[in-house]
């Protein structure tokens, strides 16, 4: 609907609520309209309103809480789903939209509870098991994920999530040939997929099978989309193949397509800084910091490059900085000692050569 077509939806429906302010259906369908403008804060009021008159509406508290879900406002949204839990406690949705909000508040028993209930009334849906799995990801137990996701996959041998993620976590578990096997199905089925082509490419380059790693990158540059991190990637792999021209070309292109982004510029620093182009190095670095100030990790890049070009002054300078920026830090603290004793004994050793 346009715009205009909106409004006068939003008109007509306002006035038949006016002539049946009980009916809830009336409300509903304004909340609706709304959404549909994106007037969300509008929504909520109507959302409310309604409660007042049917404080057992399911519909209202499941929108009502999602709302509130997708604005981060996970205790509001709990209170909903609660009270939804309470008119129908055999509704799988409301166990599970509890489950996804603990989740999202990093409460791992409390969210793994409710995805359990939620079994309990519906154990063939593979979303449910995607989302265990994801919980599971998230706190790092790898291998519990793996065996959700696939469950997931045996309910459901094509869904792309669960593909997609299984291969994440076989990567993570440095199962490659595993992980490699889940994307290409993934590639398969959504040929234009460009993140699942950079993470066949990336697997490739770590089982160091340069021409079909190139060959992908190459698949996902040429998909419609944002390049920046395709180059970068590439770039990354480049380097572990020697292939350093070519890398920094690359780091270049990605710089070019986003300029306001350091990491380009960092990361091409940390490769002319490992091939001993400390004069390039210090540039990237420099450049980096133009964009982010503040950062402390960026002097200190500066500061290693200027320690191994031997210039140990301009070191401990970029390092005392980084001291200054975060004077809690104890690594910084500690490289910056470092330096200034060699610094100090350097010296010591030229006035005693000098006094010979």
């Amino acid at each position: 609907m346009e715009k205009r077509e909106i409004e006068k939806a939003i008109e007509k429906t306002v006035l038949k609520m006016a002539l049946e302010p009980k009916n809830t259906e009336h409300y509903h369908e304004l909340a609706k309209y709304y959404a549909m403008d994106n007037q969300y804060e509008k929504v909520i009021s109507v959302y409310e309103s309604l409660l007042e008159i049917d404080p057992k509406d399911m519909q209202t508290l499941l929108n009502l809480g999602s709302i509130w879900f997708y604005a981060k406002e996970y205790r509001k949204a709990l209170k909903c789903f609660n009270q939804a839990m309470l008119v129908n406690p055999s509704n799988y949705l409301v166990y599970y939209n509890i489950a996804n909000t603990y989740a999202e508040m990093k409460n791992f028993s409390k969210a793994l509870h409710f995805y359990t209930r939620t079994l309990d009334f519906n154990s063939l849906d593979p979303e449910i098991y995607n989302a265990i799995a994801l919980l599971y990801h998230d706190f790092e137990d790898y291998v519990e994920a793996r065996a959700y996701y696939e469950k997931a996959l045996s309910l459901d041998p094509d869904n792309l999530t669960a593909l997609v993620d299984l291969g994440n976590v076989c990567f993570k578990l440095f199962d490659y040939n595993k992980a490699l096997e889940y994307y290409y199905k993934v590639f398969n089925l959504a040929p234009d997929n460009k993140t699942v082509a950079l993470c066949i490419a990336n697997t490739l380059s770590v089982n160091k099978d340069k021409e079909k790693c190139y060959d992908y990158f190459e698949k996902a540059l040429a998909l419609p989309g944002d390049n920046y991190k395709a180059y970068i990637c590439y770039a990354i792999a480049k380097s572990d193949f020697k292939d350093y021209e070519d890398a920094v070309e690359l780091y270049q292109k990605a710089i070019a397509q986003n300029p306001k982004e350091a990491n380009a510029h960092i990361l091409l620093g940390n490769l002319l800084s490992n091939i001993k182009k400390y004069g390039e190095a210090e540039k990237e670095y420099k450049e980096a910091l133009k964009i982010n100030k503040l950062d402390p990790s960026i002097y200190v890049l500066i500061a290693n490059v200027y320690y191994m070009d031997n210039q140990a002054e301009k070191a401990l300078n970029s390092y005392r900085a980084a001291v200054n920026m975060r004077p809690e830090n104890d690594e910084y603290k500690l490289v910056f000692v470092q330096v200034l004793e060699d610094f100090i004994e350097e010296y010591r050793k030229d006035d005693i050569v000098a006094a010979i």
